[in-house]
């Protein structure tokens, strides 16, 4: 059976709140390194290639802080 705890559970809802405040300030300061580089309008999978660009950062910040705010949270369960 997975020993799941508590504390962990609350920890890890923490850390998604942290992930999706840092997600939210960060990428606009992605996009905009991201679209001045050197991309004009004629590129049109600039924009596709930034959407997935999006999506990992958000995957990645996600399951950090998720799993973070889980090991933080469990410590307390000691």
């Amino acid at each position: 059976m997975i020993d799941l705890s508590f504390p962990g559970l609350l920890g890890s809802i923490a850390g998604i709140i942290v992930a999706a405040i840092i997600y939210y300030l960060s990428i606009g300061v992605l996009e905009r390194a991201m679209r001045t580089r050197a991309w004009t309008a004629e590129h049109d999978e600039g924009d596709v290639s930034f959407e997935m660009v999006r999506r990992i950062v958000f995957t990645v910040d996600l399951l950090a802080f998720a799993a973070l705010g889980y090991w933080l949270g469990s410590q307390f369960d000691k």
